[in-house]
């Protein structure tokens, strides 16, 4: 049985993140902000992960991961400790144009879970581990649905 070409997009590892991306929604928070109004934003949106801007430039990112490590562990105040003081400032980043596998070899290669994507060197979304997961899942989904079709499809043609 023929099986058509597939576009490049078709196949997982070269689905671009243009098509990945759910949501343009990305979450920001100033250096100077303090690490409560950090946890308290990502308590409200229910996310663990924010961009840190400075005149609309990546300075840096933050997780709750950060804020747990080095706040609350090294018993400083929320309140008093500025973003700026916590965040990771060497941030790895991804373009809307990169790959599923580019992303999932960033992420593995640098230990993170969080991807900022920028176009033109504006942020334009965050990518997590987890929105890769999911396209992992359905599109192996679709792949065995196509499967079971193709399956069905040939035993009721020699039946």
């Amino acid at each position: 049985m023929d099986h058509p070409l597939r576009r490049p997009e078709e196949i997982l590892a070269y689905r671009p993140l243009n098509q990945i991306l759910k949501s343009g929604a990305v979450w920001t928070i100033g250096p100077a902000d303090s690490v409560m109004a950090a946890a308290r934003l990502m308590d409200e949106k229910n996310i663990g992960f924010l961009v840190v801007l400075d005149r609309d430039a990546i300075a840096g990112v933050v997780s709750e991961r950060d804020c747990v490590r080095r706040v609350v562990l090294m018993g400083k105040s929320p309140e008093a400790t500025a973003v700026r003081d916590i965040m990771v400032e060497n941030v790895i980043k991804a373009r809307i144009e990169d790959t599923f596998a580019e992303c999932l070899r960033l992420m593995h290669t640098h230990k993170i879970r969080h991807l900022p994507v920028v176009r033109e060197g504006k942020v334009v979304g965050v990518v997590s581990i987890r929105d890769l997961l999911r396209e992992a899942v359905e599109h192996h989904a679709r792949i065995i649905g196509e499967l079971e079709r193709e399956r069905m499809t040939m035993l009721t043609s020699t039946a």
